[in-house]
């Protein structure tokens, strides 16, 4: 019983928990609904709260329903009775619709009689009114008409007579009337419309000949005069009559001239590309030519809308303009038929204005200052013929089988030598074939300059002074470098050289034959005082210098060559009995470049033998002390003797002709004095003579003796040739420390 009571007390105590969550999960928020959940399945009655949650859910749809019949029905009634209005509204917008379509189809017609009895009545009063009027107005209007037909037809100076007419003669007899006030007031803006157009006209007239100057200046610069029929002048006269009788001609002037201002600018700037071409120059001369036909004609045409001093204003601005940029351009210009051909434009350009009666001075100074811009681009031309031939030229005599081909070679270059014409066919010129080009081309150079002098208006003595400084350049600068290239050029052989030499000879024998040639063709005689000379033989003269100078320098070279073959064998105890092989080939090299040699000059020829017998000597001395050569012996010495004696028979032998006796072996008196007071021994002559003028060993140094002497100190024990005159190794040593100590003792004194 008791356990009854508590069951039913826990389960009312249950359900009491079970309504308390169930009215907090009504009240709270979803997102904080967990905690309440939790407790309910944390118990153990969560089926049978379940079963009271479904009862809950069932009486709140209960409750929503029963909300929902209870308004539908006032819902539904409330649509009804809007669907019955909107019917009886739109029964009502049908009725007012066509009550408003029948009134305006009743009161129409009304309107329109009432309309139609207005104007009637109103066209009476006017036409009676207009008939009345017309008859003092239809003058003005006439005349009125033939302003406007006149204006039309673009006759503005009638039309502003007739304009004068109708504001003085014909308005004042109207004026009471509005269309005549309103032609009153209109007529300033006709004038203004006169102005306008005329102006307008004026204005094609500019741009007119803007566009044509080109055509004009190219008729006025084939023919001059008649240019400026080419042109019609009629809108300018008519544009200034007509400002001129408004009173404003100032207004036109300063316009017109302004406008031209503006032109000439534009006509004076040239085109970027204009050096590029021939035309470019043309195009831009015929411009200016055509604007200043057109400013000649109106100056003389008209009275004061140009006046002088304008004109030479603006030729002035032209002058400073077109020079500065024909300057500019030119210096663009490498080809020298373009600047030819510049130049020749440039003197028609200035003859065809000065015809006009403008000044050019300016102009023939400034192609003064093209024609060295022409010399320079003349030279870099010449410089590439020079180069080419040059660079062609085989460099060996000019052979000839026949009288015809000897006589065109003399044709080419003037040349003259009875021995050789005496001389039977095959034969050969002295100078290979760059001598007759070279010759040839420095002629056609100076006919080049001679074009570029024409229609100068310079006198002969200018163009002779001209003609000579270009060619001066062409030989001092052009020529001489040409030259020195090639001498200097590192495969250059001996026998080129030795050609070079001979032709430069030539070419310097010519020169007087130059100075002939252009005395001839400009009349001026050589002893003028201010004849400038030609300096071609100076030119030759340092080309063949350099060229001898470069043999000098190749023999040398050949000989380090040859000596860098050297192989001595400085410890070598046996006698040699004849030369070095390297040396007998030395020397039979230097003979057969002699050989070639008797062409040249003289004292070249001497002067490179001499000076390849000196470098021979020197290098063999400097061979003989060089620091890498520690120790020889006497047989090295002896070997080292007979290759000297080769040198010294070679120079006996007369290699070149025209030396004085033994001249050329004292190259070697050195190396021979040396040689013979170590191979002879003959120190005590040396040490008694030392310092004598008249002394067998003048030339051995003292230093040089002293430095050989080192070279053989240890080398004597194992030299057999110190056992003629040693009786034992310490008396040798003691020998050689007593000349070492002699020798040093002649240094010390000669330096104190």
């Amino acid at each position: 019983m008791e356990q009854g009571k508590m069951a039913e007390a826990e389960s009312l105590e249950t359900a009491a928990e079970h309504e308390r969550i169930l009215r907090e999960i009504e009240s709270t928020d979803t997102a904080c609904i967990g905690p309440t959940l939790r407790s309910v399945y944390d118990g153990e009655e969560h089926g049978r709260f379940m079963e009271k949650l479904e009862t809950r859910i069932r009486n709140h749809d209960r409750e929503i329903e029963k909300m929902c019949n209870f308004h539908y029905q006032g819902f539904v009634d409330s649509i009804t009775e809007l669907l019955k209005v909107r019917g009886e509204a739109q029964k009502l917008k049908n009725q007012v619709t066509d009550t408003n379509r029948k009134l305006q189809h009743e009161g129409k017609e009304l309107v329109i009689a009432m309309e139609e009895l207005k104007q009637c009545r109103l066209q009476q009063r006017n036409i009676s009114a207009t008939v009345d009027k017309l008859m003092l107005c239809l003058p003005v209007l006439e005349m009125y008409s033939k302003l406007r037909d006149q204006m039309k037809t673009k006759r503005h100076y009638p039309a502003l007579k007739t304009l004068e007419h109708l504001e003085h003669t014909y308005l004042p007899q109207v004026s009471h009337y509005r269309f005549c006030k309103v032609m009153v007031d209109n007529i300033p803006k006709l004038r203004e419309e006169i102005k306008d157009v005329s102006m307008s006209d004026l204005k094609d007239f500019l741009e007119s000949i803007r566009k044509h100057s080109d055509k004009i200046g190219e008729t006025a610069m084939k023919q001059v005069p008649g240019a400026q029929d080419l042109v019609d002048f009629s809108p300018v006269y008519r544009c200034l009559h007509i400002y001129s009788v408004l009173g404003a001609r100032e207004t036109f002037e300063n316009y017109y001239r302004k406008q031209r201002r503006k032109q000439a600018r534009l006509v004076l700037q040239p085109p970027s590309n204009m050096h590029e071409t021939l035309d470019g120059y043309r195009k831009y001369f015929n411009q200016i030519v055509g604007f200043f036909v057109v400013e000649d004609h109106i100056l003389h045409t008209t009275q004061g809308l140009v006046n002088r001093a304008y004109i030479d204003e603006l030729w002035e601005m032209a002058l400073s303009k077109t020079i500065a940029a024909l300057r500019t351009h030119s210096s663009y210009c490498s080809d020298p038929n373009l600047v030819l051909d510049l130049k020749n434009l440039i003197v028609l350009f200035a003859d065809t204005l000065q015809v006009y009666g403008f000044p050019v001075n300016q102009l023939f100074d400034m192609l003064l200052e093209i024609r060295d811009q022409y010399s320079e681009t003349l030279l870099k031309k010449w410089a590439g013929i020079f180069r080419n031939i040059l660079d062609s030229d085989n460099y060996s005599p000019i052979p000839v089988t026949s009288e015809e081909v000897y006589k065109k070679v003399v044709g080419q270059f003037p040349f003259q030598d009875i021995e050789l014409e005496k001389q039977p066919f095959p034969k050969k010129f002295p100078f290979s074939e760059f001598v007759p080009k070279v010759y040839n081309q420095i002629k056609e150079f100076i006919y080049a300059c001679l074009k570029f002098s024409e229609d100068l208006h310079l006198s002969s003595t200018e163009v002779d002074d001209m003609i000579r400084k270009s060619t001066n350049l062409l030989l001092t600068r052009t020529l001489s470098n040409s030259l020195q290239n090639v001498i200097k050029r590192k495969n250059i052989g001996l026998t080129e050289l030795v050609q070079i030499i001979i032709n430069t000879t030539h070419l310097e024998k010519s020169c007087k034959y130059l100075e002939e040639f252009i005395t001839n063709i400009t009349n001026v005689l050589p002893e003028t005082v201010h004849t400038t000379k030609l300096y071609g033989t100076t030119t030759f003269k340092d080309a063949r210098h350099a060229a001898e100078e470069e043999i000098y320098t190749n023999l040398n070279q050949k000989i380090d060559q040859f000596l860098q073959l050297a192989d001595y064998d400085w410890m070598t105890g046996d006698l040699g009995n004849k030369a070095s092989d390297y040396l007998v080939d030395l020397i039979a090299f230097l003979r057969s470049t002699f050989a070639v040699f008797t062409h040249l000059p003289g004292k070249v020829a001497q002067t490179a033998c001499m000076s390849a017998c000196k470098h021979l000597a020197t290098s063999l001395m400097q061979l003989l002390l060089e620091a890498e050569v520690r120790q020889l012996t006497l047989g090295a010495l002896q070997q080292f003797n007979l290759d000297v004696r080769e040198c010294e028979q070679f120079a006996r032998s007369g290699p070149v002709p025209g030396f004085q006796e033994d001249t050329l072996q004292l190259a070697f008196i050195d190396l021979r004095q040396l040689l013979d007071l170590f191979i002879q021994w003959d120190w005590s002559t040396y040490l008694a003579d030392y310092g004598q003028p008249n002394c067998k060993y003048l030339r051995v140094n003292p230093v040089t003796a002293l430095t050989l002497l080192e070279k053989m100190k240890d080398t004597s024990r194992k030299n057999n040739m110190f056992a003629q005159f040693r009786k034992n190794e310490r008396d040798k040593q003691k020998l050689i420390d007593t000349v070492a100590k002699q020798l040093r003792g002649l240094i010390s004194s000669h330096h104190s």
